[in-house]
């Protein structure tokens, strides 16, 4: 008879006989294998797969002693019948395939506008980042073609001098905390905001470190209320996450300072901080004090998260800190991404990008507001980034605003979410970037009718 696929690992730990003994029970208890069926002779099957007659021959006797097989003289070996489990997959014919259920128009926060992208560089790009020879060796710092980019990329569009030799290649903001974390000692207290980013609030708890949590109003981070005997405080101060504030001048230099007289490190978070619309954005936190602050930017936001890389520049320290863990470990960002942002980034494209990505946006923004403004609410924060806030009246209208949008195939995100404790407001957080201009054109009188209420 022809047998089902028997794949079996020569590098894994257990035993040829028994990967084909798995292989076989399986095939039976999907219906693969039926009773009666006879199996091919131990050498035969040894001669398929490529193994010796004793791996075939163990995994026999081990099934025959099971009962799931039985041997018949002078015929063969033959299948009894399925083990007890599970009842096997039923294949429904194509004709009856129920059309796929139309997916929801996405306007939660944190996707990228991909729609932006000109599709001839992205392509160039990847061509070009294929043509050296693969990689032979590790590298913890990160590929220099993409901190040459990336440091002129910072000085271009984010005000922010630097050295190559000062810029380490990351995963992306997430995975850039998630090392920094670990180079803190067991058991600091890092301050975070609220609302804030949970994936670094949970980035920082797996790490073995004690969170705070401290209030956002509509100038950013509340500074006064960092308390004492922080290792580190985490914060988004070009476009808060997810209020769209931004931290006031006078509270970036008080948080510098304190950090100074304190001796924590302050981890800037500049996930967006390239897309304003109304005025250019304050001095980087890193410009302030680069003595202190760790700045951290990521791909994700600016192009795609395809590419899974970032960056962050961070006092002498603070580099060797999570070089040496690097070391230790064996972790290090990947270097595709790198090489297709670099390539990217090499001739211009980048920058031609972000300049037609700030278009587009500013447009979708102008859109949303617009549609808020017709449901009689206003939209909060500044004029920048990828998404806006709606403020609510309560938690209730928050809930039943988003169950109404994706009962009509609009998902919307709740403010509620964002929070680590009790919320301290209610709202929408409404994402502007991700979907298509045709989606979102759909989905924006939904969202409008929505907000309005019964």
């Amino acid at each position: 008879m022809d047998l089902p696929p028997l794949p079996l690992d020569r590098t894994a730990g257990r035993p040829l006989a028994v990967q084909l003994a798995d292989a076989l029970r399986a095939a039976t208890a999907d219906g693969t294998l039926c009773a009666g069926d006879r199996l091919p002779s131990t050498r035969a099957l040894a001669a398929t797969l490529g193994v010796s007659r004793t791996v075939t021959a163990a995994a026999y006797d081990q099934l025959l002693a099971e009962g799931w097989a039985q041997g018949r003289r002078g015929s063969g070996t033959y299948v009894v019948g399925a083990p007890a489990g599970p009842p096997a997959r039923v294949r429904t014919p194509a004709t009856a395939t129920a059309p796929p259920e139309r997916a929801l128009v996405d306007l939660t926060p944190g996707t990228p506008c991909v729609s932006a992208l000109d599709r001839a560089a992205w392509r160039r790009a990847w061509r070009a980042a294929a043509d050296p020879a693969p990689d032979i060796g590790p590298d913890a710092v990160g590929l220099e073609a993409f901190r040459v980019v990336v440091v002129e990329h910072l000085l271009r569009h984010r005000g922010l001098p630097a050295d190559p030799a000062d810029l380490l290649a990351t995963a992306g903001s997430t995975a850039a905390i998630g090392e920094l974390a670990r180079t803190l000692p067991a058991g600091a207290r890092v301050a975070v905001e609220e609302p804030g980013y949970q994936r670094a609030t949970a980035a920082l708890r797996d790490a073995g470190l004690v969170v705070a949590s401290v209030p956002v109003d509509a100038a950013g981070l509340v500074v006064e209320a960092l308390p004492r005997g922080l290792a580190a405080v985490y914060c988004t101060p070009a476009h808060q996450y997810p209020t769209g504030s931004r931290l006031s001048a006078a509270r970036r230099v008080a948080l510098v300072e304190r950090a100074r007289a304190e001796g924590f490190l302050v981890l800037e978070d500049d996930y967006d901080g390239e897309l304003r619309y109304d005025v250019a954005p304050l001095p980087l936190l890193a410009a302030l004090g680069p003595d202190v602050v760790v700045h951290l930017g990521t791909a994700s936001k600016l192009l795609t998260p395809t590419l899974g890389a970032g960056w962050l520049v961070a006092p002498p320290a603070v580099r060797d800190a999570l070089l040496e863990a690097r070391e230790r470990s064996g972790g290090r960002p990947g270097r595709a991404g790198q090489r297709v942002f670099a390539a990217f980034g090499a001739h211009g494209d980048l920058a031609r990008h972000l300049r037609r990505l700030r278009r587009e946006l500013a447009g979708r923004r102008a859109a949303v507001g617009a549609t808020v403004l017709a449901a009689g609410l206003s939209v909060a924060g500044d004029a920048a980034g990828a998404h806006v806030v709606v403020p609510l009246p309560d938690a209730t209208t928050e809930r039943a605003a988003v169950a109404a949008a994706a009962a009509r195939g609009v998902r919307l995100d709740g403010l509620a979410r964002h929070h680590a404790g009790i919320p301290a407001g209610a709202g929408i957080v409404l994402g502007y970037a991700g979907p298509a201009r045709d989606e979102l054109e759909r989905a924006l009188p939904v969202v409008a009718d929505v907000l309005a209420g019964p």
